[in-house]
């Protein structure tokens, strides 16, 4: 064959398999992007073709195709765990229509609406049953295989499927404050926030790749130069100098091990806001914890009412109907207790002061209810009652009208998890409670791996503890505060790392917070630390090994000891190793 149609068809091939590559570094060119991994590839392929190599041109487009289909493949599989979660995204809401059930846009499905749910139906929107029963897929949600059973009364969750009976659901919250919502809007922006180690790769290339293309025309030029050099042996190693260069393997896999490991915490429920957080978490040392609703199941129960100058039954109502426009599990428990309809119309002028008690008119007279310390700040002297629990104080017109007693159980894999944490070399675990010391102690009792408690706490107080543990905390340490309710928000915001228990907590508490375990259990807390070390720790790997192997690699190209077959082999084959190695952060046990 002659060597001009040969070398046509061999130019033929190379640019069917560049021109993209060709393109996008042009682009790259005029948008001020110039030393990238495409620009490296042009330039030592056309090099090639220049120096009478079109063959190893050929190869090197290739084998760099190769890679990034592989690459591809890599990123797809670790998106995936992820974007698996926007199918939670509910298409519609049946509402009563003219006597009629039809299809509406959960965004325009007001508060307090009932929405029929049926059998294979995803939950539209947060609410509560008013009737029917049936199990619950939260797998989506929570990672949970295991359907809940839910029955009149039950708190439904958007982004579950319904599997069995027909549901008639109350909405408690607007499409866009949803459980389903937050997840998403959680997700689309977990790679918003880099950690330091993705930030630390990004500054590298930005110097290193001008910096190893000086030198590529420096080996080039100087030799034949200075030293009677053969121009085409000194332009051919600075060609293979070039395409070993690319720090690929460094700008793709360090990211993609960060995705992974948020890839395969969110498989297990576990939802991280960014890299930045899973990089704190692999260095937490000290943990603290809310104890109602984290590492308390916060399903309260009346054990004791005793009243002052008034009987129980009209305690308990006034308590009930003064807690009844308030979340906290508390109100909830008085509520079921009561047993009645509650009359939220004889209830005027609410207000809820965190972390005290609330205040309402109730049939024209002043109901406060709260904690001992709210009773010190109204001047009232009270009773306190020696059964373990927690206390419930209740002021009619100002003046002191008696007590509830309510108590709560500890999660069952409370003590595991904690223990876990222990093994896990967490020094200091620390429970903060607004409960008494006397509740706290009992808990502590039981949970005997706790370091530490403080009881009694407003959440200013829990605060300024927090910050306290960050400054006794040793340097390059984290600390972690885990809660769930509306008064953990500052806390979370405070601490190093904010974790809340998404299931069940509140809106404040899950946007404060930096990672959200949505099946609340604590257990989840030990596993969550587990990937992230997993996840550094394939993170570092990447990095040293993709450093060594390019200085390595880098020299034999100097010394003309690789070809430019070889040296895209390895640049591509570093960077696959590192990318597989990636992947590992996926798999959770």
């Amino acid at each position: 064959m002659d060597e001009r149609v040969k070398l046509a068809i061999i130019i033929v091939i190379y640019l069917a398999l560049g021109w993209k590559i060709i393109l996008t570094a042009v682009r790259n060119i005029f948008h001020g992007d110039v030393f990238d991994e495409n620009f490296l590839m042009v330039v030592a392929s056309i090099g090639a073709i220049c120096i009478g190599e079109p063959e190893e041109a050929v190869m090197v487009m290739l084998l760099y195709r190769i890679g990034e289909f592989l690459q591809d493949r890599a990123v797809g599989k670790s998106r995936k765990a992820i974007s698996d979660l926007m199918n939670i995204r509910p298409d519609y809401a049946n509402v009563e229509k003219d006597g009629q059930w039809v299809k509406a846009d959960p965004e325009e499905v007001a508060v307090g609406t009932l929405i029929l749910v049926k059998p294979g139906e995803r939950v539209p929107l947060d609410g509560v049953i008013e009737e029917g029963c049936s199990r619950l897929d939260t797998a989506a949600l929570t990672g949970e295989s295991l359907p809940s059973d839910v029955s009149e009364g039950s708190e439904v969750q958007s982004g579950t499927i319904n599997l069995d009976g027909m549901l008639k659901v109350r909405t408690t919250a607007a499409a866009e404050e949803s459980t389903a919502a937050r997840i998403l809007d959680l997700v689309e922006n977990a790679a918003a926030s880099r950690a330091n180690s993705e930030k630390f790769i990004t500054k590298f290339a930005r110097w290193y790749t001008p910096i190893v293309c000086g030198l590529a025309v420096l080996l080039a030029v100087i030799p034949p130069l200075l030293f009677h050099g053969v121009w085409s042996d000194w332009i051919y190693r600075a060609l293979s100098f070039l395409v070993v260069s690319c720090p690929c393997a460094l700008v793709i896999s360090i990211p993609l091990g960060f995705f992974g490991g948020i890839g395969g915490a969110s498989s297990k429920g576990i939802l991280i806001k960014g890299g930045n957080y899973l990089e704190a978490l692999s260095k937490a040392d000290t943990i603290a914890f809310d104890k109602t609703g984290t590492l308390t199941r916060g399903v309260f129960k009346v054990i004791a009412v005793h009243p002052e100058g008034i009987s129980e039954a009209q305690l308990l109502e006034y308590a009930t109907l003064g807690e009844s426009f308030s979340n906290h599990p508390i109100a909830r428990s008085l509520a079921d207790e009561y047993g009645k309809h509650v009359d939220k119309s004889r209830v005027h002028d609410f207000k809820e002061l965190l972390g005290q008690g609330v205040s309402a008119v109730v049939d024209g007279r002043l109901i406060q209810c709260g904690s001992r310390k709210y009773m010190q700040s109204l001047g009232l002297e009270y009773d306190d009652c020696e059964i373990p629990g927690s206390n419930v104080h209740v002021a009619i017109d100002g003046v002191y009208a008696g007590h509830i007693v309510i108590s709560d159980q500890i999660k069952e894999d409370a003590a595991q998890a904690l223990a876990e944490l222990k093994e896990l070399g967490v020094k200091r675990l620390v429970m903060l409670t607004g409960d008494k010391d006397g509740v706290a102690a009992d808990v502590a009792k039981t949970l005997t791996d706790l370091t530490e408690y403080h009881s009694e706490l407003l959440p200013q107080d829990k605060v300024e503890i927090t910050k306290r543990l960050m400054d006794e905390s040793e340097p390059g340490r984290k600390v972690a505060f885990v809660g769930d309710g509306i008064n953990d928000a500052p806390v979370l915001v405070a601490a190093d790392l904010g974790i809340a228990m998404g299931g069940m907590g509140s809106a404040a508490a899950v946007e404060a917070a930096d990672i959200v375990l949505m099946n609340d259990k604590p257990t989840d807390i030990s596993l969550a630390v587990r990937i992230a070390r997993k996840t550094m720790g394939i993170v570092k790997q990447n990095i040293w090994f993709s450093i060594g192997i390019k200085v390595a690699v880098l020299i034999l190209a100097a010394f003309g000891l690789s070809n430019m077959i070889l040296a895209t082999f390895a640049d591509t084959g570093v960077c696959l190793l590192a990318i597989l190695n990636s992947m590992r952060a996926l798999r959770i046990k």
